[in-house]
């Protein structure tokens, strides 16, 4: 079975974003830092093409 290769520039830059706002809470001591966590995960998942 052939599968289809797909476009995943959109999440490799949300997984950019995500990653600049985990460091910036890390360094800022941010209160709710897991909140950030399902979308730096999810979006290097679908960058990478796994799910």
């Amino acid at each position: 079975m052939e599968q289809k290769k797909q476009n995943t520039g959109l999440f490799w830059l949300l997984f950019f974003a995500s990653t600049a706002c985990f460091i910036w809470a890390v360094a800022a001591h941010f209160e709710y830092l897991t909140l950030i966590l399902p979308f730096l995960c999810t979006s290097f998942v679908k960058a990478m093409d796994i799910m």
